[in-house]
């Protein structure tokens, strides 16, 4: 099992402020007289009012629940997840950066895929941790992290702990079920896997048993952001074993999650029949942008999210056609690493396939 650092083990840090929703848990009523916490509740918010409505003013007086229980519930009785296996914080991001507080320290090394979302690189660098990074497998039809090569990295390097995007981004590929699992008994005992699942509701099987499972010496990450549409409002959650989830809560921001934002988030997983039809819309219209770009010769890669993304035959076009559409007022994804500067990423929305939108990436695919 992996050790999480020394100055997190034993008793404490313990959350200061843990709010008045989790007081009132813990003493089994309300407490109606808010009176010491220094909110600003008497504030009228007139303007707020005029522009929002009384609605909205009604959740941003308080701190938010630092718990997220309603989230929390919702989650657990839709996905089958165990309550105590959830974390809730203010996206993915801010759950990578969470996580590699709580179970690394600096100088330790972690490892991860060249190329794939460069945020886990970035917050990791700024941790103090030396980043190794591997390459893609790359192929026909492939663009995927190359999970032997992980492994192997993690067991030479001596890496705390191994990030994986599965779904990918930005190539798209999904890692079956087995190969995720054999990947996390390929590493070290010491060496956590991160298993990021930003993409997970647009997998077939999101549903399937694998997706609940609270697996030991992994720590998954969810988000909000896509399937349900809350980019703006930044909600994610960590699924991992409760006493991974305890370290974490000892660094964690108190109020990380506004009021407002679980109100929302609560709001929009109580109509799970709306998730569903956006997921399966983005699921078709994916497959629309995937097959017309493969009429025009691109070389288009399999994608399990709710993007497409395609390898040009340069990184110089791509970055060509990428800001000639910029420049167009249109924006498209071009990877910042120069491994996957060939590479394009394009969001599965309706505006894509408006006629002639991408009318100058269809052009430079027409004379390659």
């Amino acid at each position: 099992m992996p050790r999480f650092p020394k100055h997190l083990t034993g008793d404490g840090p313990h959350n200061p402020f843990p709010g008045v929703r989790v007081l009132e848990r813990r003493l089994g009523r309300e407490i109606p007289h808010q009176l010491g916490s220094n909110e600003g509740l008497d504030m009228p918010h007139r303007a707020l009012r005029e522009r929002f409505g009384d609605a909205m003013a009604a959740h941003v007086y308080s701190y938010g629940d630092a718990e997220a229980l309603g989230i929390r519930r919702r989650l657990a009785a839709q996905q089958g997840i165990p309550l105590d296996a959830m974390l809730v914080d203010a996206g993915a991001d801010s759950l990578i950066a969470l996580a590699l507080r709580a179970v690394t320290d600096r100088d330790e090394t972690v490892v991860s895929t060249t190329g794939t979302y460069p945020t886990f690189a970035y917050f990791a660098r700024g941790h103090g941790c030396r980043v190794v990074e591997v390459p893609y497998a790359e192929g026909p039809g492939r663009l995927a992290p190359d999970l032997e090569a992980l492994a192997e990295s993690a067991r030479e390097q001596g890496a705390r702990l191994v990030y994986l995007a599965n779904p990918d981004n930005p190539g798209g590929h999904l890692h079956d079920d087995d190969d995720v699992l054999a990947l996390r008994e390929a590493l070290p005992d010491d060496c956590w896997l991160l298993l990021d699942e930003a993409y997970h509701d647009f997998r077939e099987d999101a549903e399937g048993e694998f997706g609940r499972r609270v697996l030991p010496g992994v720590i998954r990450l969810r988000t909000l952001s896509k399937a349900h549409g809350l980019a703006g409002l930044r909600v994610g959650y960590a699924i991992a074993p409760p006493p991974t989830l305890e370290m974490m809560m000892k660094v964690r921001i108190h109020y990380a999650v506004s009021t407002l934002s679980q109100v929302a988030a609560e709001t929009v997983l109580d109509a799970p029949e709306e998730v569903a039809a956006h997921v399966a819309a983005v699921r078709q219209r994916r497959e629309r942008l995937a097959a017309h770009l493969r009429n025009l010769g691109a070389d288009v890669l399999p994608s399990a999210t709710n993007f497409v993304g395609l390898r040009l035959a340069s990184a110089e076009l791509a970055c060509r056609v990428h800001q000639a559409l910029l420049d167009e007022g249109k924006l498209v994804a071009r990877p910042a690493d120069p491994a996957l500067g060939h590479v394009l990423r394009i969001t599965a929305v309706e505006d894509a396939l408006v006629p002639g939108r991408l009318a100058t990436l269809e052009a430079a695919l027409k004379t390659r």
